[in-house]
């Protein structure tokens, strides 16, 4: 649920990235944090173990600016994509106004995206969510893969609501901000 201070006229917002393990919602916000300028972001949080793999979250804020005379900041998340964390990913969905599903294109991953957004819609409905009570985006990343599976195999698996899907390569920055934009946009929507 986003904080709106009345006095202070701000807005914070909380999108939370979710999907598989190394599935790239980490590299999402790794190449928001190197693009946009350091007057406007927050540095990037990130509890990762020694391997590298999100532990328990990344953070990244974000200011957007005046909003209807509002001042609008963001507040990205990333889950672990491990099921051993399924706490973290649980509780990071507590207060979410937006969700981006990152799902992994390599064909070899296609259960683990189906299990990772299962598992994503049975953590909201602990915090009394549904698809239909919060907006969502949908990123199929690293399209760059020779084994990436189709497109249209990953609509009829994972988009199941015909919500708004973005091809990307997040290392690259291929459809980061499309993505990031998307969901920004249909929650200020909710907002208003």
């Amino acid at each position: 649920m986003a904080l709106i201070n009345l006095s202070a006229k701000e807005i914070r917002c909380k999108i939370v990235y979710y999907g598989t393990g190394l599935g790239g919602k980490t590299a999402n916000l790794k190449y928001i944090f190197s693009q946009t300028a350091p007057t406007t972001r927050t540095d990037i949080i990130s509890l990762a173990t020694e391997t590298e793999r999100t532990l328990f979250f990344d953070y990244l804020g974000l200011e957007l600016g005046t909003v209807q005379g509002f001042k609008t900041s963001f507040a990205l998340y990333t889950v672990p994509g491990q099921v051993e964390y399924n706490a973290s990913r649980k509780l990071l969905l507590s207060g979410v106004d937006g969700i981006v599903f990152v799902a992994d294109s390599d064909v070899m991953r296609r259960r683990e995206n189906i299990a990772s957004f299962e598992n994503m819609v049975e953590n909201m409905h602990t915090h009394k969510l549904s698809l239909d009570s919060v907006p969502w985006v949908i990123q199929y990343n690293k399209r760059d893969l020779n084994n990436a599976m189709s497109l249209s195999n990953l609509e009829d698996e994972l988009n199941v609501r015909n919500v708004p899907s973005f091809e990307a390569i997040a290392s690259e920055g291929l459809g980061v901000f499309a993505t990031l934009k998307s969901v920004s946009r249909l929650v200020l929507n909710r907002l208003q």
